[in-house]
């Protein structure tokens, strides 16, 4: 639209986030989820953690998922209540561990390592552990993340471990988490990691919620797969009903959407500086990345791309290519409108891990960001300049000793 292509016009790349589409989005999974008792939604911070775009997240009554010690201390910043903060590490030093404690966020540990040395530390504390359901779900192997050979969560072997330090009171386990993986589309898939651990849960006397991940899909193009909310959320609700049914408790559900919440709000917005003929490829030659947008590089994601500058003309096939001195292929063989030297492309679906996981290399720059709210555009990071590269170095390195030739 007039507006995504307005927010670019000046500069040679952008990142821009319409907020009313993470609005639209959380209403529906709230659609989806309200024949549920009791449930939360948690922003995964990992995906988007602009301050602007989680102060936001933050006024929709969302909690937040951090997986770091930065996350959970941005999240306050943000005014996120420190009770809705679930900080979930993976192999971090016990000081963090230690930190995010005295901060007052809680504690969701994913090893029985961590867990002793927790327990040392506060003994019969109330934590969540991330359990690993031995389940192999997701769009690829980089985001399948519950197998059994994955490095996250506690294996199904080493339960019975964590229920005998609970009986005897070293750790007070009352909240389990599951995440299987991302992108997943085949509900039996969530459906044996949400039996699996509400059959778990039934083995610890203090369980009070259970966390149930993300990996909600959506379409990045017209007629994609997509995970059906209404499938999802039903079997969520009829383990959730025999639990209380068999129990008594009734637990309180998480969900811990990122995607989910924010790819569809984010375009990525960028110049053409060549097309470059070769024998069996158009290369559309960009002023930008997999510096800046590393998901089609790293997990050969797909985006759709839109020439902002020529939207209508007929098109023609194209392989986008960024300007990194590696192969950073954005897109292959597309069918774009006619491209030009100097047009804008718009890259969508880049809310998500995209500006997260940009970064400096060959001592490129960051973009700024924009969001788009209330119909009006607002600048909400500023782009990097050299200084910012510069300004954390420290010389030590003297000049060199000039020698002349008599």
């Amino acid at each position: 639209t007039p507006l995504y292509s307005s927010a670019a016009s000046d500069v040679y790349k952008r990142q821009v986030y319409d907020l009313s589409i993470i609005e639209s989005q959380n209403k529906k999974l709230q659609n989806a989820f309200k024949n549920l008792d009791n449930y939360k939604i948690h922003f995964a911070a990992k995906s988007l953690s602009n301050i602007s775009i989680l102060k936001f997240i933050n006024n929709l009554g969302i909690g937040l998922d951090a997986v770091s010690i930065e996350e959970v201390k941005i999240g306050i910043k943000c005014g996120f209540n420190k009770n809705e903060i679930l900080y979930t590490p993976n192999g971090v030093s016990f000081s963090e561990i230690k930190e995010a404690k005295s901060l007052g966020v809680k504690i969701n540990l994913d090893s029985l390592e961590s867990i002793k040395e927790f327990s040392e530390h506060y003994p019969n504390h109330s934590i969540s552990v991330r359990i690993n359901p031995g389940i192999y779900a997701g769009g690829n192997e980089k985001i399948s993340v519950g197998h059994s050979n994955s490095k996250f969560g506690i294996p199904e072997e080493f339960i019975e471990d964590l229920i005998k330090m609970d009986k005897v009171n070293k750790i007070k386990v009352t909240g389990l988490h599951v995440h299987t993986g991302s992108d997943i589309t085949k509900n039996n898939q969530f459906e044996k990691g949400i039996k699996k651990i509400f059959s778990i849960a039934t083995k610890f006397k203090n369980i009070e919620s259970i966390d149930l991940g993300g990996g909600i899909k959506i379409p990045y193009f017209l007629g994609d797969t997509e995970t059906n909310l209404n499938d999802y959320a039903s079997a969520v609700q009829h383990e959730h009903k025999k639990f209380k049914n068999n129990t008594g408790k009734d637990l309180k559900i998480i969900f811990e959407p990122g995607k989910f919440l924010v790819s569809d709000s984010g375009y990525f917005i960028t110049k053409v500086n060549y097309i470059k003929k070769s024998k069996n490829n158009n290369f559309v030659q960009v002023n930008s990345g997999f510096n800046h947008f590393i998901r089609p590089t790293l997990y050969n994601s797909y985006h759709e791309v839109i020439n902002l500058s020529n939207p209508n003309d007929q098109k023609e096939e194209y392989t986008v290519v960024g300007y990194i001195c590696e192969k950073d292929t954005l897109a292959n063989k597309r069918r774009i409108s006619k491209i030009s030297k100097g047009d804008l492309l718009c890259f969508k679906n880049a809310g998500a891990y995209g500006f997260n996981m940009s970064n400096n290399y060959n001592s490129r720059l960051r973009p700024a960001e924009l969001c788009i709210h209330n119909n009006s555009i607002k600048k909400i990071r500023e782009k990097e300049n050299l200084e910012d590269l510069l300004n954390l170095s420290l010389i030590h390195i003297s000049e060199p000793t000039r020698r002349y030739a008599i």
